[in-house]
């Protein structure tokens, strides 16, 4: 098991992507199951094509997501969670309980 680094920059660099709710929103939709752009954009009510953009970039680059091909057939991509952005659900549950009892 890897050993957990408490130093304040690992927390802040944690707080930094999940305090963004639109990469909260993101990452929990992804939760059940691999989506194309478009569905991310009509799941996630009121966020701008262009800040999707932006959050899937930051995110696959902070490989909590990638970019997969659909098939072999269609140029289109989905995006899905990788095995570090999966390790997120217990959190984002957590939070989501967190807010219903305040």
């Amino acid at each position: 098991m890897k050993k957990v680094d408490f130093n304040k920059g690992c927390i802040s660099k944690s707080i930094e992507i999940l305090a963004n709710k639109w990469s909260a929103l993101i990452i929990k939709d992804l939760f059940s199951g691999p989506k194309k752009f478009c569905e991310l954009e009509k799941n996630i009510e009121n966020i701008n094509p262009r800040t999707l953009t932006k959050k899937l970039v930051i995110l696959e680059n902070e490989e909590i997501i990638e970019k997969k091909c659909q098939n072999n057939t269609s140029p289109r991509k989905t995006y899905c969670l990788t095995l570090k952005g999966q390790a997120l659900k217990p959190i984002i549950e957590q939070m989501i309980l967190w807010d219903k009892n305040s």
